[in-house]
Order: C-alpha cells, then sequence, then structure tokens
C-alpha cells in the first residue's frame, strides 16, 4: 500500500496494517532492526523470492519505514536504512515477539531478547509513559481522540453499550 492510497478508516491499527501488514513486510523490518540493510541479506535471512522482496523494499522505502541508500556505483547496490519511522516500529516488533513466544512457541522459545550486560530473558510490557502503569484493560481503555470523525465517534459509543 503507498502513501498514495486513501485509507478508508481514521482506526490507527487499519492505517498501521495498510503500510505493513504482511508477513514479508514484518520479517524485513525485523532484520532491518536486528542491522541488515543489504538486498542480499535480506533475502539470505528470510528466503524470500527477489520479486517479492523488491515489492517490499520499494513499499518501505515509499511509507517512510526505510531509506534506500547507494553503497556502491559499479555495479549500483542499495542498501535499506531504518528511518525514525522505522525505528519507532520497534515496539511493535518487541511485542510481537514476546506474544508470539507467550502463545505460539509449542516447542519452547527459539528467539528472544536479552539483557546486553547480564543475558537475561527480557519480559517486555508496554507501558504508559505518563503514568508508568501498565497498558491493561484495568488501567486503559480505547476513546475517541480530538480529531475523531464520525466512524471513530460511532465506533466508541457503540463499544461503549456493549456489555460489561
Amino acid at each position: 500500500m503507498s502513501k498514495s492510497e486513501p485509507v478508508p478508516t481514521q482506526c490507527p491499527v487499519a492505517r498501521t496494517l495498510k503500510r505493513v501488514g504482511d508477513v514479508w513486510t514484518f520479517l524485513i523490518l525485523r532484520d532491518a532492526s536486528q542491522g541488515l540493510g543489504r538486498f542480499d541479506q535480506f533475502q539470505k535471512s528470510l528466503g524470500v523470492a527477489p520479486n517479492i522482496l523488491t515489492k517490499r523494499l520499494a513499499a518501505l522505502v515509499e511509507n517512510g519505514l526505510l531509506e534506500k541508500r547507494a553503497y556502491s556505483t559499479r555495479p549500483p547496490r542499495y542498501e535499506y536504512l531504518l528511518t525514525d519511522l522505522g525505528r519507532d516500529f520497534g515496539g511493535v516488533l518487541t511485542a510481537m515477539l514476546a506474544f508470539g513466544n507467550r502463545h505460539f512457541a509449542v516447542e519452547g522459545i527459539a528467539g528472544q531478547l536479552v539483557d546486553r550486560e547480564t543475558g537475561e530473558p527480557a519480559e517486555p510490557i508496554l507501558v504508559d509513559r505518563v503514568s508508568g502503569k501498565p497498558i491493561t484493560p484495568e488501567h486503559f481503555t480505547y476513546a475517541a481522540g480530538p480529531a475523531a470523525g464520525p466512524e471513530v465517534l460511532e465506533r466508541v459509543a457503540f463499544m461503549a453499550t456493549r456489555v460489561q
């Protein structure tokens, strides 16, 4: 999905999925956040077909998550570096890693985040920067924001009528 295509909703989840909503895109961003940046590195790490990788990298550049930079002119070769936007996506990847390990690692933990100094496994949680509270249904709820349009206002009103 390119930036120029209209997003049919104000939902921030839908807007994000329009830009990164397939497996290859997530895995490219995962690899980029771990320091890979060259086409051949992505291809080797992912085992993805070159045409699919080319399309996903182009979309990530167009959507502002990666920057394409030449590192060789003869022959022309490029690397793909995370932008500020791409680096900010790291929290999403961390949350998905923790969720996947907690719920889908039936054979046991195959990959994890560890403390660089101690080697101890991390246990990522989402925390509100202002209050320091964990983001849980007990502490927080979804609400309309200042720019909410009719679609969001209707959804919030509908959700407020659900059985508690």
